[in-house]
């Protein structure tokens, strides 16, 4: 059976807990697309360019053939319908996670029933892992090395040193969304 999966999410920076939710879900659908969000509603490090560079290499990295990168605006069950994918794929760090991936999935449900929310438990050594966490880090000159590729690590010393100019503490907008 061809089940067409969709990975969504802003990608802000992608880090290894994402790429253990796409790896997963290579093995278990027949085709996963990491659908990259163009226009959230909260402040980004990356342009949407470069998380999609970052994340296209990070899936060329993982030598995994059924998953592809791209793009999208909208309703994340929306694009669902435009490229057939039968499928929606979230991660689940902690408790927390839970209520707002229910709600969602629901909502999802109830605009396009014929698409499914499947939810993937992160593997323990990633719960505390999400891009906000990863950013935060970066921007105060933190090591992030053991969070992210080394491509995004190279990258987000790039955007940091880009955003301040005496090399103190940047100040980076933070969200409460989960990403």
């Amino acid at each position: 059976m061809n089940i067409r999966a969709v990975y969504p999410g802003t990608f802000d920076p992608i880090h290894f807990g994402h790429m253990d939710i796409i790896q997963r879900s290579a093995q278990l659908f027949s085709e996963v697309l990491v659908a990259i969000y163009d226009k959230p509603l909260k402040s980004l490090v990356f342009s949407f360019e470069d998380r999609v560079t970052l994340v296209e290499r990070c899936v060329q990295d993982m030598g995994l053939p059924n998953v592809k990168v791209m793009g999208y605006n909208g309703l994340t069950v929306e694009f669902c319908q435009k490229v057939n994918a039968q499928v929606i794929v979230r991660g689940l760090r902690v408790f927390s996670d839970f209520e707002f991936e229910f709600r969602m999935a629901l909502a999802n449900q109830r605009m396009v029933p014929e698409v499914q929310t499947v939810t993937l438990i992160t593997r323990e050594q990633h719960t505390f892992l999400s891009s906000t966490t990863v950013r935060e880090i970066a921007s105060l000159g933190g090591n992030v090395s053991t969070m992210v590729p080394r491509h995004v690590e190279d990258a987000l010393k790039r955007r940091f040193g880009e955003l301040g100019e005496d090399g103190s503490a940047k100040v980076v907008p933070m969200t409460q969304l989960r990403d």
